[in-house]
Protein backbone atom coordinates (compact mmCIF):
# COMPACT_ATOMS: atom_id res chain seq x y z
CA UNK A 1 0.00 0.00 0.00
CA UNK A 2 2.80 2.17 1.08
CA UNK A 3 4.26 1.53 -2.47
CA UNK A 4 1.01 2.92 -4.23
CA UNK A 5 1.56 6.04 -2.35
CA UNK A 6 5.07 6.45 -2.89
CA UNK A 7 4.11 6.28 -6.77
CA UNK A 8 1.13 8.74 -6.70
CA UNK A 9 3.31 11.10 -5.25
CA UNK A 10 6.20 10.48 -7.67
CA UNK A 11 3.56 11.16 -10.34
CA UNK A 12 2.31 13.89 -8.73
CA UNK A 13 6.11 15.70 -8.18
CA UNK A 14 6.89 14.98 -11.72
CA UNK A 15 3.98 16.31 -13.23
CA UNK A 16 4.77 19.64 -10.77
CA UNK A 17 8.41 19.90 -11.85
CA UNK A 18 7.09 19.53 -15.77
CA UNK A 19 4.71 22.67 -15.21
CA UNK A 20 7.32 24.56 -13.70
CA UNK A 21 9.25 23.72 -16.41
CA UNK A 22 7.05 24.62 -18.98
CA UNK A 23 6.00 28.33 -16.94
CA UNK A 24 10.19 28.60 -16.30
CA UNK A 25 10.92 28.43 -20.45
CA UNK A 26 7.93 31.02 -21.03
CA UNK A 27 8.99 33.37 -18.57
CA UNK A 28 12.67 33.29 -19.94
CA UNK A 29 11.39 33.70 -23.31
CA UNK A 30 8.71 36.94 -21.93
CA UNK A 31 12.70 38.03 -19.85
CA UNK A 32 14.40 38.04 -23.36
CA UNK A 33 11.76 39.95 -25.56
CA UNK A 34 12.99 43.21 -26.67
CA UNK A 35 9.82 44.57 -27.82
CA UNK A 36 8.68 43.54 -24.04
CA UNK A 37 8.45 46.76 -21.39
CA UNK A 38 11.60 46.35 -19.01
CA UNK A 39 9.04 46.14 -15.77
CA UNK A 40 7.63 42.92 -17.45
CA UNK A 41 11.46 41.53 -18.37
CA UNK A 42 12.75 41.96 -15.17
CA UNK A 43 8.81 39.91 -13.31
CA UNK A 44 9.32 37.41 -15.82
CA UNK A 45 13.01 37.10 -15.84
CA UNK A 46 12.45 37.05 -11.40
CA UNK A 47 9.43 34.60 -12.16
CA UNK A 48 11.78 32.06 -14.23
CA UNK A 49 14.15 31.99 -11.21
CA UNK A 50 11.62 31.22 -8.94
CA UNK A 51 10.20 28.68 -11.34
CA UNK A 52 13.82 27.23 -11.81
CA UNK A 53 13.93 26.78 -7.65
CA UNK A 54 10.57 24.93 -7.46
CA UNK A 55 11.21 22.81 -10.86
CA UNK A 56 14.61 21.39 -8.95
CA UNK A 57 12.75 20.95 -5.47
CA UNK A 58 9.76 19.19 -7.54
CA UNK A 59 12.45 16.94 -9.01
CA UNK A 60 13.80 16.24 -5.70
CA UNK A 61 10.84 15.49 -4.23
CA UNK A 62 10.12 12.67 -7.05
CA UNK A 63 13.46 11.56 -7.39
CA UNK A 64 13.01 10.37 -3.09
CA UNK A 65 9.50 9.21 -3.91
CA UNK A 66 10.97 6.53 -6.46
CA UNK A 67 13.37 5.17 -3.91
CA UNK A 68 10.68 4.59 -1.43
CA UNK A 69 8.60 2.60 -3.78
Amino acid sequence: MESIKQGANYVSESVQQAVRGTSKETNKEVAKDSDAPIGTRASAAKDALSDKAHESKHDAKAEAHKQNM
